[in-house]
């Protein structure tokens, strides 16, 4: 199965998606803010990314532009989940170099079919 990184500022969602992959046999590490999740991205090199928007520090937006144009982490897919649910979040948060884009709450079906199409499995 796939290790995926979690990268979210709430504890509570972290255990959500976690709770989630787990049962689809995935691997998951997590990263409490956009400086910890380049960082875990560039060490652990996941299969995939579910990031985060608001966060202190550096938000999910920047986080994204920073792995997808980095050679090292550019082949990681990343899929956006966030509350931010307008039009042009969805379309900012691609142009970042984001594969996906899921708002919250989580649809749990809708979730891993979008990681499925990613990955490929």
């Amino acid at each position: 199965m796939a290790r995926i990184l979690i990268v979210d500022d709430s504890p509570t969602e972290i255990y959500v998606l976690s709770t989630i992959l787990q049962k689809q046999g995935h691997e998951i590490t997590a990263a409490e803010d956009g400086e910890k999740g380049v960082a875990a991205a560039r060490e652990q090199k996941p299969d995939l990314v579910l990031m985060d928007v608001v966060m202190p520090g550096m938000n999910g937006f920047q986080a994204t532009r920073l792995l997808s144009k980095d050679a090292q982490t550019a082949h990681i897919p990343i899929i956006i989940v966030t509350t931010k649910d307008q039009e042009t979040d969805r379309v900012w948060g691609l142009r970042q170099g984001a594969k996906d884009y899921v708002t919250k709450p989580v649809n749990e079906s809708e979730l891993l079919a979008k990681i499925q199409a990613l990955l490929g499995s």
